[in-house]
């Protein structure tokens, strides 16, 4: 057995630091303490999270073998296509069509029976609970934080395709305007490796690679892989006009993932493949004799990792903009050291206490890494997203003009930009806030999406039912089983009576049965937080996890893979540098030393 996946044995060191930390948590509250004190108690709450909440599932029932793809050469110094070969133990781990994990007991993913499983109606708790009747905005963040995750998510995980066949049917009160009686909602794909009886535990699996390694720029397969590169120089296809090459047939970029497409997807799209053909041309100039391939090879890599320190380092401190979870992020990424000494002498020691995870030793903590579905129930933000999007200009040198949300989705995201300009876009993010991460404030357009197919959804409503349909605890079993204390009473939901007496009316007055989405929507987060303390326990668990199990992270975060030029590179870079790098007349707006995600200067 692999070293990195013995069990999980703690050290008496670590039993104390966990006991203490969640006795501090529960009499205090992590959040109400100085930063660092704040942050070792993190780090004691993660201790017992891994301890406890950390559930593999491949070892479930299945039919028939995986097959993985031979080991070969190139597997030292570049990310597969399918995310096969991180680990060199295990290859298929974290690979695409591998399955989700678990954050909760297995014993505990069982989900209900139909008729108990739409109860209450998915469309009534949209409708009651979750329309935007006004809009509530995120004042801390700017609209590329909305962008950013979905760009992020894309890159970690998929359901794929929902089934066609026996969709779940949802009664419709007689005084809703939904069009259809009754409301049908797909089911989630069946994990095909199953046998038919499943023993009441239910898989997924995950279509993406579930590691850290920009697929959904470059793909989770080979010939998506292929038709994203350009060919020559390692570089990745990109028009004359800056802009992404576009499919005929669906109207959207040809790119790693395209579902779910919005203005915002492409602005991250585009930027992050002139960002990789940056890396690729700087890497051709050090190395002229390197081919295509290990041109392309080593810039995914940087750009993966740039990625990765973004996330790390800039989006979440903005998102969560708490003094502690600053001090934890850069932790995770520089260690206790910091930045700077880091940046000055390198790491110090191989722990990533001191010195970091990046560049650490990899740890899967007894558990073969995957993404959860208590992960993907939790990075539930539809909220973000506006119902109007307007466009300043940025140079004066064109009027502003607003469109709706359903003029930037799908096919009318490219006519949009070529009037806008990605200059102008990218502006128009910055200075524009997403909207909370709270009940009532559900994106309108979203409760009724035509779809490119021709469907009509309302999302919210499929996101209350995914959570239930994948077996993922509702709200208050959800705390238990992250160890917090479950709620008594419906007025501790939120501090809003107003809302407590709504949801109290929607689930008949069952605490039990309130959905998890609507708790966690509804709690009143800690100072500066854009969603949940709830929700923040599978973040405090599965951010630092990411790191912890990739190779590329980890050991292999040196310069015989990265390159010196490499390292250098995502060292030195940024969210702001890349959009400064790439539309310097953004300058005046992105003021130096501020969080990139947080609202810019208006010029």
């Amino acid at each position: 057995m692999s070293p990195e996946l013995r069990p999980y044995r703690l050290s008496l060191a670590d039993r104390l630091v966990a006991s203490w930390a969640a006795l501090v948590d529960r009499t205090i509250g992590w959040w109400r303490l100085p930063a660092y004190p704040g942050a070792f108690v993190l780090d004691g709450l993660r201790i017992r999270l891994r301890q406890h909440n950390l559930e593999d599932t491949e070892h479930l029932p299945s039919t028939g073998e995986r097959e993985t793809p031979p080991d070969s050469e190139r597997r030292a110094t570049a990310r597969s296509s399918d995310g096969t070969w991180n680990d060199l133990s295990f290859p298929a781990m974290g690979s695409a069509n591998t399955r989700f994990g678990r954050n909760v007991p297995l014993d505990r993913t069982r989900p209900e029976p139909d008729d108990r499983l739409l109860e209450p109606s998915p469309r009534l708790v949209s409708r009651e609970l979750l329309t935007r009747h006004e809009f509530i905005p995120a004042t801390s963040l700017n609209l590329h934080a909305a962008a950013w995750v979905q760009f992020m998510i894309h890159d970690w995980l998929s359901h794929g395709k929902n089934e066609k066949d026996n969709p779940y049917r949802i009664e419709v009160d007689q005084e809703d305007d939904w069009p259809e009686r009754p409301m049908r909602i797909l089911r989630t794909r069946r994990d095909p490796t199953r046998p038919d009886d499943q023993g009441g535990q239910v898989t997924f699996q995950n279509t993406a690679s579930s590691w850290w390694d920009a697929s959904q720029l470059y793909g989770s397969d080979q010939p998506t892989q292929e038709t994203v590169r350009a060919g020559e120089g390692g570089r990745l296809h990109i028009q004359q006009d800056g802009l992404l090459p576009l499919d005929p047939a669906q109207g959207v970029p040809v790119t790693g993932v395209s579902g779910n497409w919005w203005i915002g997807l492409e602005l991250m799209h585009t930027l992050f493949t002139l960002e990789h053909n940056a890396i690729a041309d700087r890497l051709r100039e050090e190395y002229p004799d390197w081919s295509d391939q290990e041109l392309f090879d080593r810039a995914r890599l940087v750009n993966a990792a740039l990625m990765a320190k973004i996330h790390t380092v800039e989006w979440t401190p903005a998102i969560l903009a708490h003094p502690t979870i600053r001090v934890a992020l850069r932790a995770n990424w520089w260690g206790l050291e910091g930045q700077r000494l880091h940046e000055a002498v390198g790491r110090i020691g191989r722990g990533d206490l001191l010195g970091g995870i990046v560049g650490s030793d990899p740890d899967h903590f007894g558990v073969p890494y995957s993404i959860t579905e208590e992960f993907v129930s939790v990075y539930r933000m539809h909220p973000l997203l506006r119902d109007e999007f307007p466009f300043p200009s940025l140079s004066g040198k064109r009027q502003p003009v607003t469109y709706e949300l359903p003029q930037v989705i799908f096919r009318g995201v490219r006519p949009a930009l070529e009037q806008v300009g990605m200059a102008d876009a990218l502006y128009a993010f910055g200075v524009t806030n997403p909207g909370a991460i709270t009940l009532h404030n559900f994106p309108r357009a979203m409760q009724r999406l035509n779809e490119d197919d021709g469907s009509l959804n309302d999302l919210a409503a499929i996101d209350i039912l995914r959570s239930r349909e994948r077996g993922v605890p509702r709200y208050n079993e959800f705390r238990r089983l992250l160890h917090k204390p479950p709620l008594k009473r419906f007025d501790q939901l939120s501090d809003k009576p107003e809302w407590n007496e709504q949801i109290q009316s929607v689930y008949g007055g069952d605490l039990e049965r309130v959905d998890l989405m609507v708790g966690l929507y509804a709690e009143t987060p800690p100072p500066g937080f854009g969603f949940s303390d709830t929700a923040f326990r599978i973040f405090i668990l599965m951010a630092s996890r990411r790191l912890n199990s990739d190779r590329f992270f980890t050991t292999d975060f040196k310069s015989e893979v990265y390159t010196p030029e490499g390292l250098r590179w995502i060292e030195e870079n940024g969210f702001a540098s890349v959009l400064l790098r790439h539309f310097p007349d953004l300058r005046p707006s992105l003021q130096a030393g501020r969080n990139p995600f947080a609202p810019w200067d208006a010029v």
